[in-house]
């Protein structure tokens, strides 16, 4: 079932938005050369205390997971994609990181993911990063009253696509409320005009995530967790929680 948000309860996840938006940025800033992953998920768990929040990743075991997740965040290095789990790898110059976070406020998630480069990019990782948030900001403008959940899927898909890189969608956007995943699912490619009419007071994630070799491929780690490109060219993903109200799309994890 579909649980639509009233205005008050909007804001209380924007509260959660914005101590999502803390994490990031905050990891973002603390990625460097040398630094460990799992010490990024330390900081992550400082900011988590410091708002009074709590993580939806940590002890999280989806029916598709062996083992309960064991962070704060997910840390997707390079040709990891999705799911990364945090460990004692040292960031080098030139990697590619996805940081993937959640927060639970006051009884309310938000969820949100960035795409960072560790030091200079390169001009292919430049263009993989730029797309994969060009197609987010693509999908966040499709999500409006009236319109489809097919419009979100179709707009991040035509970017995606464009680009040259693969997309696949065993895993995408979902909707957010008092669980982290809730209905409806948010495929990140699909057909313009077809699927949900989508609602004011529905809250959603939208969240490309790209294969920079163009290879829909993806595999599994053999922790459970952590999704690879199946060629070995690098990944991109980004996200942000969405409100669809009257005056259009409300981003809830903007700084």
């Amino acid at each position: 079932m579909i649980h639509l948000k009233t205005p008050g309860e909007i804001q209380a996840m924007r509260a959660a938005g914005l101590v999502v938006a803390d994490i990031l940025a905050t990891v973002s800033a603390a990625a460097k050369p040398g630094v460990r992953t799992r010490d990024l998920d330390g900081i992550a768990r400082d900011v988590l205390r410091r708002h009074g929040a709590r993580s939806p990743f940590l002890g999280y075991r989806p029916s598709f997971a062996d083992s309960p997740f064991p962070g704060v965040i997910c840390t997707s290095v390079n040709d990891a994609v999705l799911h990364g789990i945090p460990s004692r790898e040292r960031l080098r110059p030139g990697d590619l990181l996805s940081v993937d976070c959640g927060a639970l406020l006051d009884g309310w998630a938000a969820d949100a993911a960035v795409t960072v480069a560790v030091g200079a990019p390169s001009p292919a990782d430049a263009a993989l990063a730029d797309t994969t948030a060009a197609a987010l900001r693509a999908g966040i403008a499709a999500a409006v009253p009236g319109g489809r959940l097919g419009d979100i899927s179709a707009a991040i898909g035509m970017v995606g696509r464009a680009g040259g890189y693969g997309i696949n969608t065993d895993y995408g956007g979902h909707g957010v409320g008092h669980e982290m995943h809730e209905l409806p699912s948010v495929p990140n490619e699909g057909r313009p005009a077809r699927g949900l009419r989508l609602p004011v007071g529905l809250v959603i994630a939208i969240e490309p995530w790209f294969l920079g070799g163009g290879s829909d491929a993806y595999r599994v780690d053999p922790d459970g967790w952590t999704l690879r490109t199946a060629d070995g060219s690098r990944g991109a993903h980004v996200e942000h929680t969405v409100a669809v109200t009257a005056d259009g799309p409300l981003v809830l994890t903007a700084a």
